[in-house]
């Protein structure tokens, strides 16, 4: 059984693909750190060097998931170990490292080829849904002090409808009820889901030709969501280990000035699990603002928040391109690289038309993913903003896979038969 504490790793949870108190306690943090970490050594050229390497890689995951387990059940995370004893504390660090080892297992089916894109993405995505649905069509039922109700918005609407006589205010209770998920987090989720996938087919089509085969002529997309979700992953992620730090030394050090300026964090009294929240500090004022309501109970948080995630998300997402090689300059080298150049153009031009769309769209578009997430969190959409974006770019882009793969088995088809 959990502890009814907060728990410290409430704000990362949707980064690692984490639930508290299940198999998926430790998500793909094994899986990240071990890819981090290998990062740092270089490795040859030949096909035995990147065997080894691969190996290494799963095995050090392996060493870092009994690590983690061990750390997680040793601080308390599933109550006092002396007074659980050696034999049920073995026995979830038994149960977390086999739980990590599959999910390690499914990252690697899925490297190898035997299904779609990759599991890191699919397994963010899927924790996410698997929260929305619950949210949803939970049957189980609490109470939070107005009497025996339904967990689930679907459910609950249908409990109210059978059980209410005024049919009106069993309604406008399903559909705004506080403290538990309602019908209405449920349709600003779906349009947070339509609006997000609405932007993904926003690109420019830019038509380039062949130096090598004369009349072969293709396009190259640029898309406004240019670098993907990676601005949303990269801010949540420095935002919630900033939270984690800030959590840890408010309560060491609470009264000390500058953990108070760093942040300062209350229990939270909501549904769910129970989390830290911050009421003050710099923490606070980074934190998301989950109402129109909040705006105007405190203008000033709303402000800063919604102005440092549009500039975060822009700047992270201007500097990817420059750190992973899809600048204009890289694209530009691959295109010659291929003997491709833009049509119109010379081939010393390629740079500057280039210029002309992938840094604007990089930054416009880690702006746009800045907005649908606060735009996301104001509506009181399940599953937070950061968590619908990871969902809905990772399915968009399992459809997109999907459909090259299903046209290229058609042509294959049809070349054949």
């Amino acid at each position: 059984m959990p502890p009814d504490s907060a728990d410290p790793l409430y704000w990362m949870r949707v980064i690692l693909a984490s639930n508290r108190g299940t198999l998926m306690e430790l998500g793909i943090s094994p899986i990240v750190t071990s890819g981090l970490f290998m990062q740092f050594f270089e490795v040859g050229g030949t096909t035995k060097d990147k065997t080894l390497f691969d190996k290494a890689q799963k095995l050090f995951g392996m060493i870092i998931t009994i690590v983690q387990a061990t750390v997680y059940v040793m601080t308390g995370m599933y109550g006092d170990p002396w007074e659980m004893g050696l034999g049920i504390s073995m026995l979830i660090i038994l149960q977390l490292f086999v739980a990590g080892l599959i999910v390690l297992l499914l990252d690697e089916l899925l490297q190898k080829g035997y299904g779609l894109g990759s599991g890191i993405s699919l397994f963010i995505a899927t924790n996410t849904c698997e929260n929305i649905a619950w949210k949803a069509f939970s049957p189980i039922t609490v109470n939070s002090g107005r009497g025996t109700e339904v967990e689930g918005a679907i459910c609950a609407l249908f409990h109210l409808l059978a059980t209410r006589t005024d049919k009106l205010q069993a309604l406008t209770e399903a559909f705004g009820r506080q403290n538990l998920p309602n019908v209405w987090n449920l349709i600003a989720t779906g349009i947070v889901f339509a609006v997000v996938i609405y932007f993904q087919g926003w690109r420019v089509d830019l038509p380039i030709k062949s130096n090598r085969f004369r009349g072969q002529v293709n396009t190259y997309p640029i898309r406004l969501f240019y670098t993907s979700n990676m601005p949303i992953i990269l801010q949540s992620t420095l935002v919630s280990y900033l939270y984690f730090i800030s959590q840890k030394l408010s309560t060491n050090y609470s009264g000390n000035f500058l953990v108070n300026l760093l942040g300062t964090w209350s229990d939270a009294a909501s549904d769910g699990p129970a989390h830290a929240y911050p009421v003050g500090g710099l923490c606070y004022y980074l934190s998301p603002v989950h109402s129109f309501g909040s705006i105007l109970h405190d203008p000033i948080h709303a402000v800063i928040y919604i102005l440092f995630m549009l500039g975060s998300c822009a700047f992270i997402s201007k500097k990817w391109i420059e750190i992973t090689g899809s600048s204009a300059k890289d694209v530009a080298r691959q295109l010659r690289e291929q003997q491709m150049v833009i049509r119109g153009y010379r081939d010393t031009s390629m740079v500057t038309v280039l210029n002309r769309y992938i840094p604007t769209a990089a930054a416009f578009g880690g702006l746009c993913v800045g907005a649908l997430s606060v735009m996301a969190d104001l509506l009181g959409a399940i599953g937070s903003g950061t968590g619908i974006l990871l969902a809905v770019t990772t399915i968009y882009q399992y459809f997109e896979i999907f459909v090259k793969e299903q046209s290229e088995v058609g042509s294959l088809r049809a070349l054949l038969f």
